[in-house]
């Protein structure tokens, strides 16, 4: 089947991951309905400690232009979260087989959608080819260069959210 973007259709779940019904990314992205929908973040980091971020494409119809984790997106319909995972760092950075490991579970809600995010860090020291049809840009940036622009609207509200969550309290913990 051929969709348009706006009728690829997502699982809708409840707050422990099950699947409960699908719906099409306009409904769930319509900011009323708040139908609860999967998606994977990695976080890629290099053998230096530094994090890949990826500038998100003007195009996209959320926070165009922000940086962003380094890979993510939504799970689709019939599709695990590990295939959704290698899929989106396989489109966004042209990266495969790299080392993850999944780090925690839970509810985003911005005005426009309600997501359960799965979030992963990953390492390896292969440069990402970045795809110019998903991301406008994307590097590897030092911690500290990363709270420097904290609070400066650089970073997506979710990407903040999540970093200070994960990673500024100890980066012993990034690989347990």
């Amino acid at each position: 089947m051929n969709y348009s973007d706006s009728d690829e259709l997502f699982p809708v779940v409840d707050e422990e991951g099950n699947e409960i019904s699908i719906a099409t990314r306009s409904v769930c992205h319509d900011g009323k309905s708040r139908l609860l929908h999967p998606v994977v973040h990695l976080h890629l980091f290099n053998s230096k400690g530094e994090l890949f971020l990826q500038k998100r494409a003007m195009t996209k119809d959320l926070l165009p232009g922000y940086w962003d984790t380094s890979a993510g997106g939504h799970v689709s319909h019939g599709e695990s979260i590990e295939e959704a995972l290698k899929r989106e760092v396989e489109e966004e950075l042209g990266l495969s087989d790299i080392k993850y490991e999944f780090k925690i579970k839970y509810i985003w809600e911005s005005q426009t959608e309600r997501e359960l995010v799965y979030s992963f860090a990953g390492r390896s020291d292969n440069n990402p080819v970045i795809n110019k049809d998903e991301i406008d840009d994307g590097r590897f940036w030092l911690f500290t260069e990363i709270e420097e622009n904290l609070g400066k609207g650089v970073f997506t509200p979710n990407f903040v959210f999540e970093f200070r969550m994960l990673f500024i309290t100890s980066l012993n913990t990034i690989f347990s």
